[in-house]
């Protein structure tokens, strides 16, 4: 299994409700290392350059809306196949739909506010990583 590094954000809902510790404790049980944290408050051009692919749909407003409402904690995460692992781990972006046990379907209160974002592809990995981190800021393993 190729060790992989990928991007999560720990939400505005989620850092507002207390749910840090939870969030990355669920994901150091899953058996990757953190080898990047800080928490930021992103003005609206970060979240909107962050989300550009998502640019023409019609939830791009209220996205970048809500990932201004508060800081967020982003981190590097690494380990096994981390990309399709930690999806796993976070659930379906829609809470209803979600497996029991996931962060999503136990922490997130709507599809909107689902208490997390992961990385979905090595591409997106690739560039989230590098958005938030130099290659320097991420410790090695």
């Amino acid at each position: 299994m190729p060790i992989e590094r990928t991007l999560v954000i720990v939400k505005p809902d989620a850092v507002r409700r207390g749910l840090i510790g939870e969030i990355i404790g669920r994901f150091e049980r899953g058996q990757f290392a953190v080898r990047a944290l800080r928490m930021v408050h992103l003005t609206k051009g970060e979240a909107e350059g962050f989300y550009a692919v998502h640019r023409q749909r019609p939830f791009f407003e209220s996205l970048v809306s809500f990932m201004v409402s508060g800081p967020v904690v982003v981190m590097v995460l690494e380990g096994a196949e981390a990309i399709a692992r930690v999806r796993k781990i976070m659930g379906a972006t829609d809470p209803a739909r979600a497996e029991p046990g996931t962060i999503r379907r136990d922490l997130a209160e709507s599809i909107e506010r689902n208490a997390v974002h992961g990385s979905d592809s090595p591409e997106a990995a690739a560039f989230e990583i590098s958005y938030f981190f130099a290659e320097l800021d991420a410790f090695p393993g």
